[in-house]
């Protein structure tokens, strides 16, 4: 099987920086494309930023600027850089991943989330 975890988040003010992380691990022979996923208190998941297996990356509209999504595909690894930082990005943010493994085809594994919530 293959899980995902994310980490870094926590509570920062308005203007901060955050940085997380998802980690993929298990029997996990490839990595396709891979995301992050926020949903704030109350209102439908969204997706935030993507990234490609070669490295190539669009962003939702409120983040351009301020986020950038980035890969180790060497440690199966990807991250999000948060700057500047807003109260209405409160949210938790998911992680997810297009993965071929030892025992299956290509599927979309999901993290459990991680909570980020930014101080006015």
């Amino acid at each position: 099987q293959v899980q995902l975890v994310e980490s870094g988040g926590g509570l920062v003010q308005a203007g901060g920086s955050l940085r997380l992380s998802c980690a993929a691990s298990g029997s996990i022979l490839r990595i396709n494309a891979m995301g992050w996923y926020r949903q704030p208190p109350g209102k439908q998941r969204e997706l935030v930023a993507a990234i490609s297996s070669g490295g190539t990356t669009n962003y939702a509209d409120s983040v351009k600027g301020r986020f950038t999504i980035s890969r180790d595909n060497a440690k199966n690894t990807m991250y999000l850089q948060m700057n500047s930082l807003k109260p209405e990005d409160t949210a938790v943010y998911c992680c997810n991943a297009d993965v071929w493994s030892r025992y299956s085809t290509e599927s979309t594994y999901w993290g459990q989330g991680t909570q980020v919530t930014v101080s006015s």
